[in-house]
Order: structure tokens, then C-alpha cells, then sequence
């Protein structure tokens, strides 16, 4: 069974007007997504690995250095996916509910997860990712390299932004705060993450 692109959840030019623009996803959905999934079925394609879940595959990956490319291009497919729901036209704002809660809980204040989770976004040298995680009921700030992933390291996602370059070049050029700050303020969507601490 071939592992397939989800289309996005939204139309390309849906985020223009939000500092995202319709070229960036053709970019970014339309070349460098779609050549993680190109290349994982490749590589799949006849081995035990074909016909497991993308998470399975992740999962079993991370732990053997020989599937290196087959983890960097699974995490690659499950990381971009789950970032696109992570981002909504008219986003941003603080979260409410049972996440506020609990964001309030962990981190002292909205406020100071703000301030982490930029930290986190801001320093990752390099290409990688920034998370917001429930590691066994406690929410935390994570930063992954490359295509690493909480899933690998067996954490539950609830909410990511890309800060590998092509994620913001076209919009912000090398400005990596800016694209971080405009995430916060116009494109994050907290509804799904709330539905992820749901489900944790």
C-alpha cells in the first residue's frame, strides 16, 4: 500500500493575507512535500516496511541506522502533514479550554509558553522543527533536528512549526523571528491543538 500526500487542508492562497503566501505552499506542499512521499514509497516499495503505518515506519526507522533515508523521508511526510493543521486563515490569538488550562499549568502563563516555544523555534540550528508536547501528562516545549519527530522518541505531538528555511524564505527571507512571531500571531491553529491534547 503506497503512502499517499493528504491534500492540504486549506487552498494555497488561503494564508496570503495572514503572511503565508500561495507560492510558498506551491513550493513547500507542491515540491518538497510531495518529494519526502515520492521518495518514501521508493524506498518501501517491496521491503516489510510497504505495508506498515507511516507511524510504525517512523517508529521502527529512528531505531535502525540502515533505514536512515526511509526515517528522514516517513518523518518528513508525517511532520509536514501534521504542521499544515497546525496552521488556519484567521489563526493565532491564545488558546481556550482545557489546553489554556493546562498551558497556564505547566508553563506559569500563556505568555511563557509564548516565550519558550519561540526560544525553541528560534535556536534550532539549522533545519528542524519546534514542539509543543505532552511527555506523560506534562506539556513541554521540544526542538527536533532534520526530520526528527516527539513520535520518535515515543512523545505526543500537539502542535509543530517548520523552521527549515524553505518553510519561510519566500515570505520572510532569513528572518526566522518574524516568520516565528507571525505564526503566533495570525497562523497557528489551536483548535487542533486542542484536539490533540484531547486525544492524548
Amino acid at each position: 500500500m503506497a503512502f499517499t500526500q493528504p491534500p492540504l487542508p486549506f487552498d494555497f492562497n488561503a494564508l496570503e493575507a495572514y503572511g503565508m503566501k500561495g507560492e510558498t505552499f506551491e513550493y513547500h506542499y507542491g515540491k518538497h512535500h510531495a518529494a519526502y512521499v515520492t521518495n518514501l514509497n521508493k524506498l518501501t516499495d517491496g521491503t516489510e516496511l510497504a505495508d506498515k503505518s507511516l507511524e510504525e515506519v517512523i517508529q521502527i526507522a529512528f531505531k535502525d541506522s540502515s533505514k536512515v533515508g526511509i526515517f528522514n523521508n516517513g518523518a518528513q511526510v508525517w511532520n509536514h502533514s501534521f504542521f499544515w493543521n497546525c496552521l488556519k486563515p484567521a489563526g493565532g490569538g491564545a488558546p481556550t479550554g482545557d489546553l489554556a488550562a493546562k498551558i497556564n499549568q505547566d508553563f506559569g502563563s500563556f505568555d511563557k509558553f509564548k516565550e519558550e516555544f519561540s526560544n525553541a523555534a528560534a535556536t534550532q540550528f539549522g533545519s528542524g522543527w519546534a514542539w509543543l508536547i505532552d511527555d506523560g501528562g506534562t506539556l513541554k516545549v521540544m526542538k527536533t533536528p532534520n526530520a526528527e519527530n516527539p513520535l520518535a522518541h515515543g512523545k505526543k505531538a500537539l502542535l509543530t512549526l517548520d523552521v527549515w528555511e524553505h518553510a519561510y524564505y519566500i515570505d520572510h527571507r532569513n528572518a526566522r523571528p518574524a516568520f516565528i512571531k507571525n505564526f503566533l500571531d495570525q497562523l497557528v491553529n489551536w483548535d487542533f491543538a486542542a484536539e490533540n491534547y484531547a486525544k492524548a
